[in-house]
């Protein structure tokens, strides 16, 4: 480890990491040592990132697969027991908007969507690399969150509230492992950030008026 590569000989995993603040912090945590496990369910996408951390003299390693396949995720960390010994950081971020509607009108199948990435999947996650977290140093496990998780808004109900979900779970993952002085929870609202989800959600509006991913990437790290 050194001062300009404070990752050097870490080991993390980056969830969602194709695109936006995913793609940025994967990036960032390569350009500061760390060797990087990029998962999201498009190849293409996740092997554009990898030629960018690469080009940048990073090391990376991808993973394409579906999270809310709960076999795949066994498999992926399965995968990666074989290989390393321990996972140094976890960032949860890969995450779906769903549709911005009323409560009465939340289409059911959509809301189980919703639900099974943003937080059932991260719960996976979290159940099937514990073992690896508890075998470092310091592991730290990062989770994006949003404000409408915590101050509930018309029309958010469904994105809100798995949000709102996954906070209360990796509260009490902290709570958990508090004693044992080797995992930090960190639940991070990156705010207002030039994402595909943003534009989704607030299609009217000017991209260069919010931050741009690398600054909550900056926050991250």
């Amino acid at each position: 480890m050194t001062d300009d590569k404070p990752f050097a000989g870490k080991l993390a995993l980056v969830t969602g990491a194709s695109r936006g603040i995913g793609a940025a912090t994967a990036e960032a945590l390569a350009a500061a040592g760390a060797h990087v496990i990029l998962v999201a369910r498009t190849a293409s996408a996740l092997e554009a990132i990898d030629d960018r951390i690469h080009e940048a003299g990073g090391n990376a390693t991808i993973a394409p697969l579906d999270l809310t396949d709960g076999e795949s995720i066994g498999k992926l960390a399965a995968a990666v027991a074989e290989r390393w010994d321990k996972l140094d950081v976890l960032v949860l971020n890969a995450a779906m908007l769903g549709s911005l509607t009323p409560v009465e009108h939340i289409d059911p199948k959509e809301y189980a969507r919703v639900l099974g990435l943003n937080l059932l999947a991260n719960q996976a996650m979290i159940a099937a690399f514990d073992p690896l977290l508890r075998k470092a140093e310091r592991a730290d496990v990062v989770a994006l969150t949003s404000s409408v998780g915590s101050e509930p808004r018309a029309f958010w109900g469904a994105y809100g509230s798995s949000k709102a979900a996954l906070e209360t779970l990796l509260g009490a993952y902290a709570d958990e492992t508090e004693h044992s002085g080797r995992v930090r929870v960190h639940i991070v609202d990156p705010g207002a950030t030039r994402t595909r989800m943003r534009q989704l959600a607030f299609p009217g509006e000017e991209p260069d008026s919010v931050k741009p991913p690398e600054v909550a990437a900056a926050a991250i790290l």
